[in-house]
């Protein structure tokens, strides 16, 4: 086993053991986003980079984070911490196995500026290169495995942090609206929390407002 390898499997084995996990799974309707990052692709230059459906999750939860704080807590033994920067890790598969770069501030930074750096934290690694600077921050993971054809999966949380949010594909689908059948794009969102930190009634509504975002992405360009 890779030296990644060893460390993500004994990492994730101890989440397991000591997180008390539980889950929860919203369904969203992504026409808008759909429509919405087409309008905004089409105004960046290929060399600038354009901006993906899972920029769009990363500034919709670093926003929610912000309505609910306690979220982007971390538990470390029986001592609870409070960050005060929205910092957002991402899930970056790479040979041999997992890690985990942050954005900073994320709920500050333009759709755009997430989009690049999105691609650096990915591409970084990836290609060798050493950011040991880049993984020593947030509290909360976006996992996405949209790409990979996978409809929804549920993630083990990395310790100390608070939940990690699994991001499943866009599908088109039929749908009913207002008593019509219609063809819908829909994404279903997976979040896994720690059950010493937030309950179940918080994590819903922490998704109510991502999927508030998501289905309004306009409010994601102007926030």
């Amino acid at each position: 086993m890779s030296r990644i390898r060893k460390t993500t499997g004994k990492r994730m084995s101890e989440a397991k053991q000591i997180i008390p996990h539980f889950y929860v799974t919203v369904e969203v309707d992504m026409g808008a986003a759909v429509a919405f990052r087409e309008q905004i692709n089409a105004q960046i230059d290929e060399k600038e980079g354009k901006v993906s459906f899972n920029d769009f999750v990363v500034k919709a939860a670093a926003l929610a984070l912000r309505e609910y704080p306690n979220l982007n807590q971390s538990l470390n033994g029986d001592t609870l911490y409070t960050h005060a920067n929205i910092d957002v890790n991402l899930a970056v598969a790479i040979e041999g196995g997992l890690i985990a770069p942050f954005i900073p501030d994320a709920d500050q930074k333009s759709l755009g500026t997430i989009a690049r750096m999105s691609k650096d934290l990915a591409g970084h690694p990836r290609n060798g290169g050493h950011l040991p600077e880049a993984y020593q921050g947030g509290p909360f993971t976006i996992s996405n495995l949209g790409m990979f054809d996978v409809d929804e999966f549920i993630a083990i949380i990395n310790p100390p942090q608070a939940a990690i949010l699994a991001v499943g594909s866009i599908r088109e689908q039929p749908v009913v609206v207002d008593g019509e059948l219609a063809v819908g794009h829909r994404m279903k969102l997976s979040l896994s929390a720690d059950h010493r930190i937030t309950d179940g009634a918080e994590v819903a509504r922490f998704l109510g407002v991502v999927k508030k975002f998501l289905q309004n992405p306009v409010l994601l360009a102007i926030s």
